[in-house]
């Protein structure tokens, strides 16, 4: 998922000089479906809310109302689930994760093909091409488009300078040394020494980085590998940390409760997602003291979780051309540059290399070591969270929930690994 580097002197030329794919784009009336209403189904997190914040310019742009249903991550799924099980029209646009239920949602038949849209009904400006081929084959299934690129994403190391200068601290340089450096931290500050997540169904998003990094792979020789060697050192390294050096109440612990421990000033490192950072820098507190990196390798190397949220069309919309132009707008160059500016991670290589995002980058460096961490993720980062089968998201709950035993203290490694790969290997059995 590297993102190619091509050196455009700034945003206003990337889009005079986007490629106009066919008549068709030539003719796009961004009013044809003016006067028309769609439902957009979306996730709370911080790029959500943006979608959510801008709303009101797609309406202008198109004259299509557009009805926002938000929830927060797993309520949101919920939702969609119970919408698209009785097959109903109420939901014409959602956000997808294609690394999570992509290979699941497809199978369903719950995607829309956008394949057709995206060669015949672009604006001039769109840029199609700008996306990269292993954006678009990330979320393409057996032939099929399901999704535009929103976003590039995976959890980073999120640090306090301040702190670690006052303990005497360098940031860790292995995985191992971050259980050293998080006692040295407990015995120097009141502040929490680690955070991360805890919650079952969310723990695999910053876990799998343990993992691989460990050495460690999800399935060997068809089975699932939780009790291998290496999996019970990275199950045993993060749920020691959380339990050890993290904040209480971590078993419940996601996004949102991470982002407000470490904006608030009350964590010492924080291992989140990228997409937080906005959020953690709004007060401008963090700016100041905090420093950013992939998470440090392990004895398996360094191979870190990145990931990329999308935009689908319900293929049971009764609107679904008006809908694409949701997701047109959405997925824009001139949206993804508002996104960037915001701490949005952008999928669009003219959009990284512009000279207004370049130039909010020199405004901090926080904001330099965020993207450079971005960077590393996209040229050697996995999307493999969890087990690459249909039931993907199932073999998360699974993951978390020998994390989650091992942390409150109810199961051994042994037991909670053996647990997980009997249930695992029901699934892997299944697909």
């Amino acid at each position: 998922m590297y993102i190619t580097r091509r050196g455009i002197a700034c945003l206003t030329a990337a889009l005079a000089t986007a490629w106009v794919t066919s008549a068709a784009a030539q003719e796009f009336d961004w009013k044809a479906h003016s006067g028309e209403t769609i439902t957009f189904l979306a996730n709370s997190n911080p790029l959500g809310q943006l979608l959510i914040d801008h709303a009101d310019e797609f309406e202008e742009l198109t004259g299509i109302t557009l009805e926002v249903d938000s929830y927060q991550e797993q309520q949101m799924r919920q939702r969609l689930m119970t919408v698209m099980n009785a097959r109903s029209d109420e939901v014409d646009v959602f956000m997808t994760l294609p690394s999570r239920e992509g290979m699941q949602f497809a199978s369903a038949g719950w995607y829309a093909d956008l394949t057709p849209y995206i060669q015949d009904s672009v604006s001039p400006d769109y840029d199609a091409d700008g996306f990269g081929k292993a954006l678009m084959d990330a979320a393409t299934f057996d032939g099929q488009l399901t999704a535009v690129p929103l976003n590039i994403e995976g959890p980073l190391l999120y640090y306090r300078t301040d702190v670690f200068e006052e303990c005497g601290l360098d940031a860790p340089s292995s995985l191992e040394g971050l259980a050293d450096t998080a006692a040295k931290l407990k015995e120097c500050t009141d502040l929490t020494p680690f955070a991360s997540r805890g919650l079952a169904p969310a723990a695999p998003y910053t876990f799998s980085a343990f993992m691989h990094n460990m050495g460690g792979q999800y399935i060997i020789d068809g089975e699932s590998a939780m009790c291998s060697p290496e999996a019970k050192q990275a199950l045993t390294l993060y749920s020691d940390l959380l339990k050890n050096y993290g904040p209480p109440g971590v078993v419940n612990y996601s996004f949102q409760q991470l982002t407000a421990l470490y904006s608030a000033g009350r964590s010492a490192m924080s291992f989140e997602s990228s997409n937080e950072f906005g959020l953690i820098m709004e007060s401008g507190d963090r700016l100041e003291d905090t420093a950013i990196v992939p998470l440090p390798e392990g004895p398996g190397g360094s191979h870190p979780t990145v990931i990329g949220w999308g935009m689908a069309i319900s293929a049971n919309s009764a609107k679904p051309d008006a809908a694409w132009y949701f997701l047109q707008w959405a997925s824009s160059p001139e949206m993804q540059a508002k996104f960037a500016l915001e701490g949005i991670a952008p999928p669009r290589a003219a959009v990284a290399d512009s000279a207004d995002y370049k130039a909010w980058l020199e405004e901090s460096p926080v904001r330099q070591q965020w993207h450079d961490a971005l960077a590393v993720l996209a040229e050697t980062g996995t999307s493999e969270i969890g087990y690459p089968i249909i039931a993907n998201p199932e073999s998360r709950e699974h993951i978390g929930q020998a994390i989650g035993d091992m942390l409150l203290g109810t199961a051994s490694v042994d037991q909670a690994c053996a647990k997980a790969d009997t249930a695992l290997n029901e699934l892997i059995a299944r697909d």
